[in-house]
């Protein structure tokens, strides 16, 4: 589930950071446009013109919602703090997207995953240690906390044992991408729920935070993961889409590029910041929209 500053490949992996700097209001300003003195400050503050650095309960980051991007300046601490808030969702979004994948495959009649323990959502058989915990770690501190990404071990699947193979392939692929959709929705929900809750237990108010912070975590990283996984480029789920939508010697050709493995992914990560935000752009238009629902039952602390 790649931002970068300056570039709306920001939006890859952009999560929830603390707040943009909204603005800074001057004391003293009021006296300087009206001529009319304020009350007394405090002595520690008396008439200086002082900075009032302002910030918002619910952050994200869209301007919209006065984010700011996270900087190089911040704390270790902060940005681990942020980094265990977040893997939890990546984990258990990728291991949904594995799980959606093999139950549907078992579905149509391929019991490959079923026989490897691999329709499951215990999350141990489908994490890779270096992919779903490795990386991602490395990739949010060499950052400083700015995106992360990572993967779970696919599921494996025999398209030949499939009752109906066109139909069987082209399900089996949606399945991971409608998971992720379907989660992103879900956590909207729950963020919504948490809010109402703070009004019925304000004692609970710190922890409800939190767990709003998680929901947002898992709205734009399941967003990433469902339209990421759309491009069409072998592996992912879009190109098995795009595949049946080929004429026969096309389509050969273009499955032959499974031979490359993760190289074309690695290459379009890496090489590819200006296509990139242009595909995922769904995933940022879709995270702006549920964030303008959810916005009002933010928690503020």
């Amino acid at each position: 589930m790649r931002p970068i500053e300056n570039s709306a490949a920001t939006a890859l992996a952009h999560t929830l950071r603390g707040g943009l700097d909204s603005g800074h209001g001057y004391l003293g300003e009021r006296w300087s446009r009206s001529g009319v003195a304020p009350e007394a400050e405090p002595e520690n503050i008396g008439h200086r013109v002082c900075k009032v650095k302002q910030e918002t309960a619910l952050t994200w980051f869209s301007t919209a919602f006065n984010l700011r991007r996270p900087r190089a300046k911040d704390g270790r601490l902060e940005q681990l703090s942020n980094f265990v808030l977040a893997l939890p969702m990546l984990v258990f979004a990728m291991v949904a997207h594995e799980y959606a994948h093999a139950v549907t495959a078992l579905r149509q009649g391929d019991d490959t995953a079923y026989m490897l323990g691999r329709v499951t959502l215990n999350p141990l058989p489908h994490i890779d240690p270096v992919m779903s915990i490795l990386m991602p770690a490395l990739i949010w501190f060499a950052t400083n906390g700015a995106y992360t990404f990572g993967g779970a071990k696919p599921v494996p699947v025999n398209p030949r044992k499939y009752r109906n193979y066109v139909r069987g392939d082209l399900l089996v692929s949606a399945a991971g991408v409608t998971m992720n959709l379907m989660l992103s929705v879900v956590c909207a929900v729950v963020f919504i729920l948490l809010g109402l809750a703070a009004g019925l237990v304000p004692q609970a108010i710190p922890v409800l935070h939190t767990a709003q912070q998680m929901m947002v975590y898992g709205i734009w990283l399941n967003l990433i993961l469902c339209f990421f996984n759309l491009i069409p480029i072998p592996p992912l789920d879009g190109s098995h889409l795009l595949y049946h939508a080929l004429p026969p010697r096309a389509g050969a050709w273009y499955r032959g590029l499974n031979r490359f493995g993760y190289l074309p992914i690695f290459a379009l990560i890496f090489l590819g910041r200006g296509l990139l935000p242009i595909l995922l752009s769904p995933a940022i238009i879709g995270s702006n929209y549920l964030m303008r629902i959810i916005s009002p039952y933010s928690v503020g602390l």
